[in-house]
């Protein structure tokens, strides 16, 4: 049987000690691990091909891929998802350590009480959305875990590759690999809706037909969850609607404005301290939003985040002004973070005014 090369094991228990969320291998560079978002080399020997060819080989990708997705477990039970890749001719891999247990919802600085009230409903969809390395597949599986620990309930997962791996307690879990057990996240979507799920967890909706069946698990009784890449609301909700053409829009814009619980959108950023800390945006799709997204008034909407209930809903302006006032977050981080700089400077030096452009 194929084994890693012990000095990729090596690195891997280096990552877990510098408490890394990523470790970057290139042939002929030293191993890079990322640390609260800076990347910064080991003092180890420059990786060889023989190295990342063995890992390759490990985890059983094709020769001829020249992008893949995979897992690998280090023997200290660490699970890390690889992407493999291939860069000015060379092997290349980038290993994103997972925990070994879904954290505590309670802990993240997401609007808890609000996804575990989504989490509890009987259909819908709820979207978690942010760029890479923002934190979204572990704010879903601390929400799972909730629900682990406090309902019966039997969950799908469809993810590329599977990172939590959920012990059963209350729930039962049955956790498919894109590749591996379904050949794509639609497809697996699909044949879910026939496994007698409650909750459905979508990696990432990618394209239309995706968001077709996402749709259709949600109007037949199921709760979705899922990710999608987009910074901030607006662009989720744009982005669902460009997947379908004009003639198809408004019928789907209408069971989307139905089937939406909310939207949570996450930044990670660093903090003045160590580590680094969450900015959130988030809505939920109450009263005036359905019209909103039904009507795709996408800045009525966001005029809306602006002002809402931060019980309810919540700009990112809102939350970088409050990390700030805080101290966990610094001002010049937060205006480079920040969609309106000029607004966020206003409400910094205590001025209140118009809230719109957001």
């Amino acid at each position: 049987m194929a084994k890693p090369p012990e000095s990729i094991e090596l690195y891997c228990r280096a990552a877990q000690e510098y408490k890394a969320s990523d470790l970057i291998l290139q042939v002929g560079e030293p191993p890079i691990v990322r640390v609260s978002g800076s990347v910064t080399p080991m003092e180890a020997p420059a990786l060889t091909l023989a190295d990342l060819r063995e890992l390759r080989v490990f985890c059983g990708v094709p020769e001829s891929a020249t992008d893949h997705d995979a897992s690998f477990v280090a023997a200290t039970g660490t699970r890390f998802r690889v992407n493999f890749h291939r860069q000015l001719g060379n092997e290349a891999a980038v290993l994103r350590r997972i925990n070994a247990a879904p954290p505590d919802i309670d802990t993240l600085g997401v609007p808890a009480e609000l996804l575990k009230e989504m989490a509890s409903r009987q259909s819908g969809i709820l979207i978690v959305s942010g760029p890479t390395g923002s934190g979204k597949s572990t704010t879903l599986a601390a929400l799972l875990e909730w629900v682990n620990n406090t309902m019966e309930r039997h969950v799908v997962t469809i993810e590329d590759p599977v990172e939590f791996v959920f012990h059963r307690n209350k729930s039962l879990f049955t956790q498919r690999a894109v590749g591996l057990d379904t050949s794509s996240f639609a497809e697996g979507l699909r044949r879910a809706l026939r496994q007698a799920p409650d909750i459905i967890l979508v990696g990432e909706i990618r394209d239309r037909e995706t968001a077709t069946v996402a749709l259709q698990a949600a109007e037949t009784g199921h709760l979705v969850l899922a990710t999608l890449h987009a910074s901030d609301t607006s662009e989720v909700l744009e982005r669902l609607t460009a997947f379908f053409p004009d003639e198809e829009r408004k019928g789907h814009l209408q069971v989307l404005s139905g089937q939406l619980l909310g939207v949570l959108c996450q930044k990670l950023l660093p903090s003045t301290s160590e580590g680094r800390v969450l900015a959130c945006e988030y809505m939920t799709n109450v009263g005036v939003t359905r019209q909103y997204i039904q009507n795709s008034q996408i800045p009525e909407l966001r005029d809306h985040l602006s002002i809402a209930n931060p019980t309810e809903s919540q700009d990112f302006l809102r939350s970088l002004h409050q990390l700030v006032l805080s101290g966990v977050l610094a001002e010049e981080a937060a205006l480079l973070a920040s969609p309106n700089p000029a607004e966020l400077r206003r409400r910094l030096k205590g001025i209140t005014g118009s809230m719109t452009g957001n």
